[in-house]
């Protein structure tokens, strides 16, 4: 069954259930008032009647109906009872409505407690029929019970009266469970309007795919209402903000956890901001905050998402080394087609001596500096590095030397080689980008030098390039910014220095003597930060 129809279906009966309930409950309590209301009627006209004087001295006549009857009848007529009966202590009437009855028995069994000097009110069945009826004794002026006073109203007259009320009733409870019909109905379109017409299951399956979505996205959901309080959270935000990885911080004001949020502003303004950097306890991250509209257009809360910066950079470098790797690669083949061209050529000239020689040469380049890095620079990496790097600069006609003081033979294991290849990869690139956009590069090019002496390791790049303005400052090791023309630049310098700074390291700059810049990095090798110092 739909959810639209159950709801009906549980609210009708529901309704109906109670207003039936409290139709017949008011129908009883009704009743149950009236006939009290009638009966206490009945024994205070009673009482009435046996106070009356005349009737009691009409006791000691003769013929007591003579006079009794009379006035039981007039106040009969006039308090509406349907009989007024005056009676002897042996239950003989002195007063009937039917004045044949009159000198009979008194007829329903009811006189004992009468007689004993109590008033009561009772149903029994009298010479008219089923009565309810109040009965008083009539005493002497020494107390003594001299007779009855009986006075009824007919229960059929009773179930009359009854019977108009309760069709009232009736028609109240019809009307009611009609108009609560209606209102089942409109509720139960509103339910289905607000969860937009979905079904239970069909929830329950959507929520277990949020938790499931949540808990695998490796990036940080926080979500708050209007009020600032937390609304929801996922593993991975818990984590980032130092909390054990299944706290439930549902409830909480999200000020308390993080009082840098800029999530209240962005409901207060409807805007939502993308890409921003914010700190969350030691954690740099990238944030994206967006408002939550509600069906009516207005802001009920908003949603924010955040991934920590490191990995970002940690996406950057891994995508940096895949891009230097295929340069690298392709340098080479282009390098070394050229050169089997070449060869190809002077055999078929039969300049063969010059083919030797070239093949002497080029094997001998090449086996010096691997010899050289094997020797001085035995980490695989770097040492694959420095030779994709060596290849790409002879494919843009840069000159890019390794000076041969370089070593980096103490090498400790803790140091992230990824990293390490992330600051002179990167250094390298930004030095020949560098060479390049000076125009003419002939005669300039790239020199590294890479020292392991002392308690850190020494990384030193020069160029011979375009140089940096003086203004720019630290600036040029923020995203984005780049002295060369040209879209998606200002990456690799903001790589560097988060990477020796991961590392625990800085890194500084000056102007090249002949041009140029000079970039120098300094790493500990104990894995602490070493205090920024000059280099000389």
């Amino acid at each position: 069954m739909r959810l639209q129809n159950k709801l009906i279906l549980v609210i009708c009966s529901l309704l109906a259930l109670v207003t039936l309930s409290l139709g017949g409950t008011f129908y009883y309590l009704m009743s149950s008032a009236l006939e009290e209301q009638i009966g206490t009627r009945a024994l205070k006209v009673a009482e009435t009647v046996a106070a009356v004087p005349d009737i009691r001295k009409a006791f000691t006549l003769a013929e007591p109906s003579a006079v009794i009857q009379p006035i039981a009848e007039s106040i009969r007529l006039k308090t509406g009872a349907e009989y007024i009966v005056i009676g002897s202590r042996e239950g003989i009437r002195y007063s009937h409505p039917l004045p044949e009855r009159i000198g009979k028995e008194m007829v329903g069994g009811d006189n004992g407690p009468v007689l004993e000097g109590r008033s009561i009110v009772s149903r029994a069945v009298g010479s008219l029929g089923p009565a309810l009826r109040g009965k008083t004794p009539v005493k002497n002026e020494s107390g003594d019970v001299i007779g009855i006073v009986s006075v009824g109203f007919l229960t059929k007259d009773i179930d009359v009266l009854t019977e108009t009320y309760r069709y009232r009733i009736v028609w109240l409870t019809l009307g009611v469970l009609l108009v609560g019909a209606i209102g089942a109905v409109l509720i139960a379109r509103s339910v289905r309007s607000s969860i937009h017409g979905l079904e239970p299951r069909e929830i329950g399956s959507l929520y277990m795919e949020k938790q499931a979505i949540l808990e695998t996205i490796r990036e940080g959901i926080l979500a708050v209402n209007r009020e600032g309080v937390v609304t929801l959270a996922n593993p991975y935000a818990l984590r980032l903000l130092g909390l054990p990885e299944h706290s439930d911080i549902t409830g909480r004001p999200l000020q308390e956890l993080l009082p840098n949020t800029r999530l209240t502003e962005v409901i207060s303004s409807g805007q939502a901001e993308f890409d921003q950097e914010m700190l969350i306890g030691s954690h740099e991250v990238i944030v994206n905050r967006v408002p939550i509209t509600g069906w009516n257009g207005g802001i009920e809360g908003a949603v924010s998402s955040f991934r920590s910066k490191s990995e970002l950079y940690r996406l950057a470098e891994e995508l940096s080394q895949v891009r230097r790797f295929a340069d690298a690669l392709r340098a080479q083949t282009h390098e070394y087609s050229n050169k089997l061209y070449l060869i190809s050529g002077l055999i078929q000239l039969e300049a063969y001596q010059e083919a030797v020689d070239l093949i002497a040469r080029e094997s001998d380049v090449h086996q010096n500096l691997v010899a050289f890095l094997m020797r001085e620079i035995p980490d695989p990496m770097i040492g694959g590095l420095l030779i994709g790097k060596y290849n790409r600069s002879r494919e843009l006609k840069v000159i890019f030397e390794i000076d041969r003081e370089s070593s980096f033979r103490d090498l400790p294991p803790g140091v992230d080689r990824s990293l390490l290849v992330t600051v002179i990869g990167n250094l390298a690139d930004n030095a020949m980008e560098a060479v390049l956009a000076c125009g003419d590069p002939a005669g300039r090019g790239v020199k590294l030098f890479l020292t392991d002496l002392g308690e850190d390791l020494i990384i030193e790049c020069e160029d011979t390039g375009i140089g940096i303005p003086e203004e720019a400052g630290d600036s040029v090791f923020a995203k984005g910014f780049s002295t060369k023309e040209g879209e998606h630049r200002g990456i690799g310098l903001a790589l560097v220095q988060h990477a020796v700074h991961k590392l625990g390291g800085y890194i500084t700059y000056q102007p090249h003597p002949g041009g140029g810049t000079v970039f120098t990095a300094a790493i500990p090798k104990n894995g602490r930060g070493t205090e920024r110092r000059a280099l000389q």
